[in-house]
C-alpha cells in the first residue's frame, strides 16, 4: 500500500513539474534572430583619424574621422593586426585612393555604400567575417585654409564641413 501511495505522489510531482515548465516556456518572450545576433556582438570603439587630402602634390585639406565597429565578442582580441592601424590604412585607401567623397557635393555622399565598402575591405584584410557593422561617429572635412589661417592674429573658429552627422546613433543598439 505504501508503494502505491509513493508511486502516486511521484506521478503527481512529475506531472506538476512538467506542466509548470511547459507554461514557463510558452509564456517566455521569443528571441528574434536579430536580437540574438546583437547579443553576440560588441562595440569596438575607433580612434580619431586625420586623413590628409592631396591634390596636385599639395595637401589641400584633412578628413577628420572616427569610425567604430560591431564585432563578435572576443574576435577583436584575437586579431593579429592592430585594428586602429588597419582602419587608418583602409580609410586612406578609401578616402584618398578612390576619391569616394566629392567635397563640392558632400550632401550626395552615399553613407550606406561607404559603410558596405569599408566593411567588405576590412573583412578581406582580416581574413574572415570579423566586422559585422560599421558605425560612423564622425566624418568631417577641413580645408587647408581653415587649419592654417595665414598671418591672422588670434584664435580662429574652425568650422568643418559635416559630411556625416550622428550616423552612429542610428546604428548603435540600445540595451
Amino acid at each position: 500500500m505504501i508503494k502505491l501511495v509513493i508511486t502516486g505522489l511521484w506521478v503527481c510531482a512529475v506531472t506538476l513539474a512538467s506542466v509548470y515548465f511547459s507554461v514557463q516556456m510558452a509564456t517566455a518572450p521569443a528571441i528574434s534572430p536579430d536580437d540574438a545576433k546583437k547579443a553576440q556582438q560588441e562595440l569596438v570603439k575607433g580612434e580619431s583619424i586625420n586623413v590628409p587630402v592631396i591634390a596636385n602634390g599639395q595637401v589641400t585639406g584633412y578628413f577628420l574621422t572616427r569610425i567604430s565597429f560591431m564585432m563578435e565578442k572576443g574576435k577583436a582580441n584575437a586579431l593579429q593586426i592592430p585594428l586602429p592601424e588597419l582602419t587608418t590604412d583602409e580609410l586612406f585607401s578609401l578616402l584618398i585612393g578612390n576619391k569616394t567623397i566629392d567635397i563640392a557635393h558632400a550632401q550626395n555622399f552615399d553613407i550606406a555604400g561607404f559603410r558596405a565598402d569599408l566593411k567588405k575591405r576590412m573583412n578581406e584584410r582580416l581574413g574572415g567575417d570579423y566586422v559585422a557593422d560599421v558605425l560612423i561617429e564622425q566624418l568631417d572635412y577641413l580645408s587647408k585654409e581653415e587649419t592654417h589661417g595665414g598671418e591672422t592674429v588670434g584664435k580662429r573658429t574652425v568650422k568643418p564641413v559635416k559630411i556625416v552627422q550622428d550616423a552612429a546613433k542610428d546604428k548603435v543598439p540600445v540595451e
